[in-house]
């Protein structure tokens, strides 16, 4: 977590300025849930791009109304959909 600074500018008839400090959750990496590869953030700015699912299971599924969420590096996102049977749609 990083802390940072957000400053607030409440103009008033005087003149006056309040500042106001908060803390900001930033994320700092992203681990393939796959291999287990971290992609590290620079600046604000991942190094690669990742594939992110989050599903909310539904009635009638033995899951119902859980959320699962996963994260796959580039590598094993095109590892995983070459095993489809069908090929995905490439637009």
């Amino acid at each position: 977590m990083h802390r940072v600074q957000i400053r607030l500018q409440m103009h008033r008839r005087n003149g006056m300025k309040q500042y106001q400090t908060k803390e900001v959750q930033e994320i700092s990496k992203i681990i393939c849930n796959k291999c287990g590869k971290e992609i590290v953030a620079e600046n604000g700015h991942f190094s690669e791009d990742v594939l992110q699912v989050e599903k909310r299971w539904g009635y009638p599924s033995d899951k119902d109304n859980e959320v699962h969420a996963f994260d796959l590096c580039e590598e094993c996102y095109d590892a995983f959909v070459r095993t489809f049977l069908i090929p995905i749609e490439v637009r």
